[in-house]
């Protein structure tokens, strides 16, 4: 375990793209990579540093059955936001972490309410790096807030996980690997460019 001025915030945008809401990340969505990003990553950060995420139902199920099978007490090593619009589509497993942040409605506007809470997720933390696995329009928002907002942060769009990720990669990100693209060693792949890096 990190001692706690060692403990790095790990910012976290994901999600498993919907048929129903947009072909165009579904398409290129490799659903199995994504669970496994997801899980590799929260694998690598959580003993050591602290993963911060916009509780995305998809998502934090993947989550927290890492954090039971590490069997460690790491609570303090996660930090759920979740905009109170969403309040009745929560998953359960919400309820099994201890910090949770529940953000406001805003003038009962999606959009508005949903920038509330990623303001709030990105201005309340500093950040050493931020990870995209996946995700549809939302995890592209949070790729263009999360740069403007910590500019010297480490910044893994993990493009082999399609859908977001891969766009954003492909059309926005300059510092191009094929690493991102290509390996799913996803364990390595975060152990060398997240860990040995922050």
């Amino acid at each position: 375990m990190a001692r706690n001025n060692d403990i790095k915030n790990i910012f976290l945008s994901a999600s498993i793209p919907l048929q129903e809401r947009d072909p165009g990340y579904i398409e290129t969505a490799d659903i199995i990579a994504i669970r496994d990003a997801v899980i590799a990553l929260t694998t690598v950060v959580l003993p050591c540093h602290k993963l911060i995420w916009g509780g995305h139902p998809s998502i934090t199920p993947l989550i927290y059955h890492v954090m039971e099978k590490l069997n460690l007490n790491i609570q303090e090593h996660i930090t759920l936001y979740q905009s109170r619009f969403f309040e009745k589509y929560f998953p359960e497993d919400n309820n099994k972490f201890k910090n949770v942040v529940l953000t406001d409605i805003i003038d009962k506007d999606r959009e508005k309410s949903l920038l509330e809470m990623r303001n709030r997720m990105l201005d309340e933390h500093e950040f050493a790096a931020g990870v995209f696995i996946g995700g549809m329009e939302g995890v592209e928002e949070e790729y263009k807030m999360f740069i403007r907002k910590h500019p010297h942060a480490i910044i893994l769009p993990i493009a082999s996980t399609g859908a977001a990720a891969k766009k954003i990669y492909d059309e926005q990100f300059l510092d191009k690997n094929e690493r991102l693209v290509k390996d799913y060693a996803y364990m390595s792949l975060f152990q060398k460019y997240l860990l040995n890096n922050i």
